[in-house]
């Protein structure tokens, strides 16, 4: 089975740089209101796809992206270089910390520090 994650923004192309940079993939395809992001040659993951909507965001998203970059100090400050925002205090539990983020549109991410992947067997995100 394949999966994909959509995200409704209202610019998709001014978002494609931030989610580029935050998920390490690149922009693949831009079709009709959507562009679609997929992992970087040599990388696994689900396609990405940012897709014009005009509906505003009211609330937290009840569903995110967790974000597990080799170094999570610089991969926030990338992403606050590239209009990302943090959304509230850092959270240590489990072993692990995690940050929330927004992008530059206000959808939530968390980039999360520390602990083992899916690969291993630990499920553990925030």
């Amino acid at each position: 089975m394949r999966l994909n994650v959509v995200l409704d923004c209202h610019d998709p192309d001014a978002l494609v740089e931030f989610w580029e940079t935050a998920l390490s993939y690149r922009l693949n395809e831009t079709l009709d209101d959507y562009r679609v992001l997929v992992p970087k040659a040599g990388e696994i993951g689900p396609v990405f796809m940012l897709s014009r909507s005009s509906d505003k965001k009211r609330a937290k998203n009840r569903m995110h992206v967790d974000v597990h970059p080799d170094n999570a100090e610089a991969h926030l400050t990338r992403l606050q270089r590239l209009g990302g925002t943090l959304v509230g205090e850092r959270v240590e539990r489990y072993g692990i910390w995690w940050q929330v983020m927004a992008d530059p549109e206000g959808n939530e991410l968390c980039v999360v520090s520390g602990g083992v992947g899916y690969e291993e067997g630990d499920a553990s995100s925030g």
